[in-house]
């Protein structure tokens, strides 16, 4: 994307006019402000950008965008922002997914995406529930809950969804939570630099199905203890007093307290999400409270060759290299006869 593009606009040049219909209080709303906010510091003109969704509450969100968009069908929007990116590379193109769309029905569209690395950019919004169909149990969920299509508790264990997108070959996964602008529009930001596939997991709240899901990290009195923000080349410093860290003993992540055992702040880890060996990254997108604080930021980002330039450049050395030049060419090679 043309970064010399000088053109200027606010969150409010992104909203479309119309009405939007979530629920009072769903974290779905926070996350449209802060795209909004993000787009319009991203000086990209109006028309590049694309939003691309699949079925769910989450899905809403192209119709709720002054900006081209695309209202696929359940799980497919990985395949149609794939294909919207590699015949129209000079879009910025966002998909919007919910866990159910996006690792239920589209978990195969979706694995494939990260794997060929296009560069579109995927946020999935991460309530553990199905919100839109009143209230099933999602490939999120945490095993025993509730549900009504688990009325004894789930007996499945849920995704990760870094642990998946890494060990799909993912080069860009970030966290955040929905009702934190700030970090969520940096995020979107350096995931609209990232050139590949960037997915960014949510952590969203429905108030209808499956309210206060992520209160036991994100609730307000809680989260500076049971939250590390990850900063790029920082240590990995948490907690409300800034006094907990994070350190590699053996092959395991432990928290430690400064101050206590001979613990100073370099000896924590150092964050790299630059680092090529996912093997640190996997952890910490792995890390679950009560053992750990869950990781927010970017937790990886490393370069790599996108899909549709590789496409392009074997269109452009086959058509170079290729002795057919024209429609006449092409009816003359290969085995002819003459009648």
């Amino acid at each position: 994307m043309d970064d010399s593009v000088a053109t200027k606009y606010t969150a409010k040049d992104f909203k479309s006019d119309q009405e939007v219909r979530w629920c009072p209080g769903c974290g779905d709303h926070a996350v449209l402000s802060s795209v909004q906010r993000a787009l319009a510091e991203m000086g990209i003109p109006k028309e590049k950008f694309a939003f691309v969704s699949g079925i769910g509450c989450s899905s809403r969100f192209p119709y709720y965008m002054d900006t081209y968009g695309f209202h696929g069908i359940h799980g497919r929007a990985s395949a149609i922002a794939s294909g919207l990116k590699t015949a129209n590379p000079e879009l910025s193109v966002w998909q919007i997914t919910g866990d159910g769309d996006a690792l239920a029905i589209g978990g195969n569209h979706f694995i494939h995406v990260v794997r060929r690395n296009i560069d579109i950019n995927i946020l999935l919004f991460n309530n553990e529930i199905y919100g839109l169909t009143k209230g099933q149990y999602s490939p999120t969920s945490h095993h025993g809950l509730v549900t009504k299509t688990s009325p004894f508790g789930t007996v499945e264990e849920p995704f990760s969804v870094g642990e998946l997108v890494i060990g799909a070959r993912g080069k860009f996964f970030a966290r955040t939570v929905d009702t934190n602008i700030a970090l969520s529009t940096q995020i979107y930001t350096e995931a609209e630099k990232h050139n590949g596939t960037s997915v960014v997991e949510v952590l969203q709240n429905c108030v209808i199905f499956n309210d206060g899901v992520h209160d036991v990290v994100t609730g307000k009195e809680v989260r500076d203890d049971r939250t590390i923000v990850l900063r790029q080349g920082q240590p990995m410093i948490f907690g409300k007093d800034s006094d907990k860290g994070l350190v590699l003993e053996g092959l395991k992540l432990k928290v430690v307290t400064i101050g206590e055992n001979g613990v100073t702040k370099d000896s924590l880890l150092v964050h790299d999400a630059t680092e090529p060996n996912p093997g640190i990254q996997y952890m910490l997108a792995n890390m679950r409270y009560p053992e750990y604080p869950v990781a927010l930021g970017i937790i990886r980002a490393v370069p790599g060759p996108t899909y549709e330039k590789l496409v392009e450049e074997q269109i452009k050395m086959i058509s170079e290299q290729s002795p057919i030049k024209c429609m006449d060419d092409l009816l003359r090679s290969g085995s002819t006869w003459k009648v």
